[in-house]
């Protein structure tokens, strides 16, 4: 047997005033997203905003639906239409803001188990990093240089 050790390398920010003019500009606009998320059963709206390198940004929010499993996360929302509209344009960055409307949201929220797996299958095909920012409500931010400090055991086509 062999012991497989495995590292994650992630920042925190204090506060979004410490993250550079053009990140807090897109933090800004997943918090826009976020108030066009459509949450009636969770009250737990979040919004993403993502960047291409044609310097399109595209944004999403989560969008519940009765059926429970028919609903979409703000992150897969953002990231399917960026797919759909470009094609052929590579993710930079990613900002997600999450919140509940129950209660104070202060610490930071990551992307679920599918965001990660979707956000993954981009970073694989674009054979290059997204930058991801998120947060709660207010409070620390936390950066993660690519989706592999956030699911480093990835699920790819290779494995196919």
């Amino acid at each position: 047997m062999k012991e497989l050790k495995i590292e994650s390398t992630l920042f925190v920010y204090d506060s979004l005033q410490e993250l550079p003019g053009d990140i807090q500009d897109l933090m800004s606009k997943a918090s826009q997203a976020r108030l066009k998320a459509y949450a009636p059963y969770s009250k737990f709206l979040v919004g993403a905003a993502m960047v291409l390198e044609n310097n399109a940004v595209v944004t999403g929010s989560n969008q519940e639906n009765a059926s429970y499993p028919s609903g979409l996360c703000a992150e897969r929302t953002a990231i399917y239409y960026a797919g759909a509209q470009f094609p052929n344009q590579k993710i930079k960055t990613m900002a997600i803001i999450a919140g509940s409307q129950n209660h104070p949201t202060t610490s930071p929220i990551p992307p679920c188990g599918a965001c990660r797996q979707a956000i993954a299958e981009y970073e694989v095909k674009q054979n290059e990093p997204i930058e991801i920012y998120f947060m709660g409500e207010t409070g620390k931010v936390v950066k993660s240089n690519s989706l592999a400090n956030l699911l480093p055991l990835v699920f790819d086509k290779g494995v196919l």
